[in-house]
């Protein structure tokens, strides 16, 4: 690493999540210094992290733990914030770049805040695009604010459109893994359980992302993002099911050439791609060997099965708020199955209510979005209470 990218800082949100740890490794292994540290709710790991990495601010987003991460930072120079209005002043810090890892729709308003602040931003909240893509994509515009994917779909196309012109792609096929239940029907999943909807193939991820995978909605919403991140249409974009996970996605272009970028299934690679662009040094990752996997499999995945991945789709496609309300709805169900109030296949049919019961209308503003978010959540949650 030479002294440029060893002077470089930068903020991570969700810090105690797996994209925030690995993160962290990262950065530890190459000198990057971190400036502030965020989390939800692990107020012990936090303060653990914020000392080994001598930062400079830890924000606790629930604040009812506020005192006592100043407890556990008693004695060190670190300052406690907390939060919405922590959460924003971190990401407002200037860095060189702010990893946005939290989960959820409260990602969207720190991005804002960092852009506003001229920091670029390493993204892995899959939200803050599918909600508000095209409010964040005009405002980091206007800022002259670069946006790097960390996810490892989209990480892959974006490495497989360097060195090319971006009018000359003709489609991106987005790859995934199919999830738990891939090949499933939908009477199989009735009663299926919260361990075995956990229990993903190939990835290590927290619940609420692993639940997203099991039914695909995962990908809906890695749909909708890449639209914003690379600017294609709906039908610029071929979803194909790999289930393992050694190629990440591909794009292909006018020539029908395609090209592909593939590694073992380990988020260290996306993560490090993000940090430290353009760059490409060590990683502690296993190297991928094409013989011992020895086959690589590519399906069609099953829309009628899964019909997150079309609520999703078709949001999309519709434009306007519709992306933001099934990504509130799918928020909602999700913690409803994880705290055993609904089954697994009721995630989908929330999703899909949204979608077909809230009027569509224009997302020009933040107030447009959180509105939208509002609404799907609050018409989520009746419906889930009167189930």
């Amino acid at each position: 690493m030479d002294s440029i990218e060893r002077s470089m800082t930068m903020t991570v949100l969700g810090s105690t999540g797996s994209i925030g740890t690995q993160a962290l490794e990262i950065a530890e292994k190459h000198g990057i210094r971190v400036r502030a540290l965020a989390a939800h709710s692990n107020v012990k790991l936090l303060a653990e992290q914020a000392k080994r990495c001598g930062a400079e601010y830890a924000c606790i987003y629930r604040e009812d733990k506020a005192r006592e991460l100043e407890d556990l930072l008693a004695g060190t120079d670190i300052k406690v914030l907390s939060g919405e209005e922590g959460l924003k002043q971190t990401a407002r810090l200037k860095v060189d770049k702010m990893l946005n890892s939290v989960v959820g729709m409260v990602g969207l308003v720190p991005t804002l805040e960092a852009i506003d602040a001229g920091n670029d931003i390493a993204l892995a909240n899959k939200e803050t695009l599918v909600a508000g893509g095209d409010l964040v994509n005009k405002r980091a515009a206007e800022k002259g604010v670069k946006i790097y994917p960390v996810d490892s779909e989209h990480s892959a196309i974006f490495q497989c459109l360097q060195g090319n012109k971006s009018s000359q792609l003709d489609k991106i096929i987005l790859t995934a893994s199919g999830g738990p239940f891939f090949g499933k029907k939908r009477s199989e999943l009735e009663n299926v359980t919260v361990e075995q909807a956990l229990n993903h193939p190939n990835w290590s991820m927290g619940n609420k992302i692993t639940i997203d995978s099991a039914t695909l909605m995962n990908k809906g919403l890695e749909f909708i993002e890449a639209m914003h991140l690379f600017g294609v249409s709906p039908e610029q974009i071929e979803i194909v099911v790999h289930r393992q996970s050694v190629v990440h996605s591909a794009v292909q272009y006018a020539d029908n050439s395609v090209i592909a970028q593939m590694g073992v299934p380990d988020m260290k690679i996306p993560i490090q791609y993000a940090l430290l662009y353009p760059e490409r040094v060590e990683c502690p990752v296993k190297a991928l060997s094409l013989t011992d996997y020895g086959t690589l499999t590519f399906e069609k995945p099953d829309y009628e099965t899964f019909d997150c991945l079309t609520a999703c789709i078709e949001a999309i496609t519709a434009g306007g708020i519709l992306p933001a309300a099934v990504n509130g709805a799918n928020e909602v169900a999700v913690r409803a199955f994880l705290d055993g109030k609904i089954r697994f296949l009721d995630i989908g049919r929330l999703v899909r209510n949204a979608l077909e019961t809230i009027e569509n209308r224009p997302c020009d503003s933040l107030e447009a979005v959180l509105e939208a978010d509002r609404e799907a959540r609050q018409l989520t949650e009746k419906a889930i209470e009167n189930k």
